[in-house]
């Protein structure tokens, strides 16, 4: 048992390893711990397939966190003093559809117009207005995402006080197909829209992803899609880096199991072993709340909170393929090869939406109408062996498994059906290109990483019902829970999921606020 530290955070995903960072620099002593043998969470970089083959088990993007100051403003100094470093490739994104026609999204704006005209004058026309309008609302959206949930106006405040704050209003609360469907008219231009609305795997027909339509296209034309040398684990590394140097250490292989009161306050937790680790000023979770839920007795939960985690959604499930190739993988577009970080393929827009509602239940699918082929060799030549690839192929998937079916037998299967799939585009990535591979499904993740509940690794569903003041439970958004001394922070919590560093940073916030200071003060310290 130790009870040596102030601080006491429970996961070492990149939230709970930002919201520690800060905590550390305002002085305090953080001890952190982690189930898995590695830190990171779904930010890591592992070597599954081959020695030197540097594979994102999870997440590879990281656009969105490029906004939170914690990078923009490098607050913690990750990019200045603890080695991160990010690469823009160009281009942004290639997807193919079903008739064998190809889109090429590019950095330079104008470039990227010329490619939507091939489909639509109208539709380049609107892709630049919509890229204007998002840029002139931005700021609004953005100060509600990394700012904690009750800290100053609300976001349908900050919308009254825009001149356009009623359209805004609007979308907001509509979903990303309504949007795309009354903004473009080419069916290639509204799949295209579609694929890239539903990368974080929320429905793209469900209330709320309105603005998925809009933030998701518009921050890639800025950024695209940006990941860090290295691998996703480099930003984990960075973390760690910096929490040592303000004196705080990481324990991985500890799984906590219990959280441990006195009183009604929560004074630290034990783990799967029997080890107690206590704090003398707080504790800070990560863990799924579906799973908090069981870690104290029920009566110190309120029934507001237990009713909201009892019905949170999960969110879509996952299914990835992971290859060590010596060739990227190569769309031929008429007679020549093109190539992408950031590619795929995708269905008709109906096939989209369908295949999103099909996901958000659970059922099994054999039909490819959406998915992500990631090959960051591309741009990181120093993930894999000279002259070498790593790819990933990434798609939301059922976790209901047909009857009679068996997961290790099934998931064989899967990967081939993909595999095939991708062939009819890049017929290049043939089998003796292939070096080694790797399929991990719903269950997979699941045993891999238990946060991720049922293989689903965005932290739950962010549609209206799931976001914002809704999130993990209403009245209960702002990383405080019910139990004194207890801060929730990760994925479940504002603004969700994703490579964003928000719910760390908003986590951060709120806890040293409760302490007498605040984040600005331990910043200009």
């Amino acid at each position: 048992m130790t009870d040596k530290a102030d601080i006491v955070v429970a996961g070492a995903g990149h939230n709970s390893l930002i919201t520690a960072c800060y905590l550390a620099k305002a002085g305090y002593r953080v001890q952190v711990l982690d189930a898995r043998p590695i830190p990171g969470g779904g930010a890591a970089t592992e070597e599954p397939l081959l020695p030197g083959y540097l594979i994102d088990s999870c997440s590879t993007g990281h656009t969105i966190i490029q906004g939170n100051p914690l990078i923009a403003e490098d607050e913690l100094g990750l990019l200045k003093e603890h080695g991160l470093a990010y690469i823009d490739p160009d281009p942004v994104a290639h997807v193919a559809f079903p008739d064998g026609e190809h889109l090429t999204h590019w950095l330079d704006p104008a470039r990227t117009s010329e490619e939507i005209a091939r489909f639509s004058r109208a539709d380049a026309a609107a892709y630049g207005r919509m890229l204007r309008e998002w840029d002139d609302v931005k700021e609004v959206f953005a100060g509600g995402q990394f700012r904690p949930i009750g800290d100053g106006p609300s976001l349908e405040q900050r919308l009254s006080d825009h001149p356009r704050g009623n359209v805004w209003k609007r979308r907001r609360v509509m979903s990303a197909w309504d949007v795309i469907r009354h903004e473009y008219e080419s069916r290639h231009v509204r799949a295209y829209m579609l694929w890239q609305a539903y990368q974080t795997f929320v429905r793209p027909d469900a209330a709320g992803s309105g603005v998925l339509a809009y933030s998701t296209v518009s921050s890639r034309q800025r950024r695209s899609w940006t990941i860090p040398v290295g691998g996703s684990g480099a930003l984990t590394e960075a973390l760690v880096r910096c929490l040592a140097s303000y004196g705080g250490s990481v324990l991985c292989d500890r799984t906590v199991r219990r959280l441990l009161l006195e009183g009604e306050r929560c004074v630290g937790v034990e783990t799967s072993d029997g080890e107690q680790y206590r704090a003398r000023t707080a504790v800070v979770s990560s863990i799924h709340v579906t799973h908090l839920l069981g870690m104290a007795p029920r009566e110190v939960w309120p029934d507001d909170w237990r009713f909201g985690v009892e019905t949170y959604d999960l969110g879509a499930s996952g299914l990835a393929v992971y290859f060590a190739t010596t060739r990227p993988p190569e769309f031929v577009v008429n007679g020549s090869v093109r190539t992408a970080v950031s590619a795929g393929t995708v269905g008709w827009p109906e096939d989209v939406v369908r295949f999103g509602r099909d996901m958000s239940d659970g059922r099994w699918t054999d039909d490819v109408p959406w998915l992500l082929v990631a090959t960051p060799t591309l741009a990181d030549a120093s993930r894999a062996p000279a002259g070498n690839h790593t790819v990933k192929l990434l798609a939301p998937h059922g976790w209901r498994l047909p009857e009679g079916e068996t997961w290790p037998v099934l998931k064989e299967r899967r990967m081939r059906e993909l595999l095939m799939h991708l062939r009819r585009f890049c017929p290049g990535l043939s089998d003796d290109v292939i070096l080694g591979s790797l399929v991990k499904g719903p269950y997979d993740f699941e045993a891999a990483n238990p946060h991720m509940v049922r293989g689903t690794f965005h932290g739950g569903d962010r549609s209206l019902a799931y976001a914002g003041p809704q999130r993990p439970a209403p009245g209960w958004a702002s990383h405080r829970t019910p139990i004194p001394g207890l801060y929730q922070t990760g994925g479940t919590t504002h603004p969700g999921g994703s490579i964003t560093g928000g719910p760390g940073r908003n986590a951060a916030q709120v806890l040293l606020g409760d302490l007498g200071t605040s984040l600005r003060e331990v910043l200009d310290a």
